[in-house]
């Protein structure tokens, strides 16, 4: 007996060079700036048409300036997803334009970082209308119009909904809902929509909003970077990006009620 030169065959399936979400949308809020804009270049760079979300009008020329920017089909639509109309103006738009929706990623969110006596109705109710009700009216505005077919919800969660930081009482409680949320969902809608639904926890983020704190606060945040196992700094907003990029990929279809935490191991749960 001889044996072949012939290479075996095998059944794994080799990935393709083109865009792997070509012909996909995703709708981002929050996405003029921070980790929201990384995370519609990201997208944008995987082929995926991207529904940039700004909250006033102030801030159009920004996310304009980003849809530009783009290499594929952007649109920009101004919604405030912390008031009762925000959210579903959005996902109309966003189907006015593409017809569909494949990927939410609930992403708008505000921080405040005070004693618990401090903390008033107004950070209250700032917090909760955006970080919790948005993604709860967004996300149920979404689903009618969800794909079907390979579609992707992705929570912006943090850990501060798990590490329980001093400070941020109203902001981790917020933070805890969409962590609830994302396990609740991942049980009860991917059989009725075809989806899967995960989160994403990033840790200290140099967006925008971290680098207007100033000097002082950065050496205030110091001591707590400084216990990243993987290096004393604040992730980059690509950083967290790519993990979210990771969770719309067709191939991550198995894959759902994930937290996926991206800090550098500074928390670890």
């Amino acid at each position: 007996m001889t044996s072949s030169s012939k290479p075996l065959s095998t059944s794994i399936a080799i990935p393709q060079a083109l865009p792997t979400l070509a012909g996909k949308v995703a709708i981002i809020s929050g996405s003029c700036s921070g980790i929201g804009a990384a995370i519609a270049i990201e997208l944008s760079s995987r082929g995926c048409n991207v529904v940039i979300n700004y909250p006033s009008p102030s801030l159009q020329p920004q996310a304009v300036a980003l849809s530009n920017s783009l290499i594929t089909r952007a649109i920009t639509v101004c919604a405030d997803i912390s008031s009762i109309e925000g959210p579903q103006t959005l996902v109309n738009e966003a189907v006015k334009e593409f017809g569909k929706v494949d990927i939410l990623v609930n992403n708008a969110a505000i921080a405040i970082n005070l004693p618990l006596e401090e903390q008033t109705m107004e950070h209250w109710d700032s917090l909760v209308n955006l970080n919790g009700r948005g993604t709860f009216l967004l996300t149920q505005a979404v689903l009618p119009h969800l794909s079907r077919k390979e579609s992707r919800i992705v929570n912006i969660d943090s850990i501060s909904s798990r590490a329980a930081p001093a400070l941020q009482t109203i902001y981790a409680g917020t933070k805890g809902m969409v962590d609830s949320f994302t396990r609740c969902w991942a049980k009860e809608l991917p059989p009725k929509y075809g989806c899967t639904v995960n989160a994403v926890s990033p840790g200290p983020t140099m967006t925008e909003g971290f680098a207007a704190a100033g000097e002082p606060f950065m050496k205030m945040m110091q001591p707590v970077l400084d216990q990243t196992p993987v290096g004393p700094r604040m992730a980059k907003p690509d950083e967290i990006a790519f993990a979210v990029g990771f969770l719309c990929e067709p191939r991550a279809s198995w894959i759902n009620g994930l937290n996926l935490t991206a800090s550098g191991g500074l928390f670890i749960d």
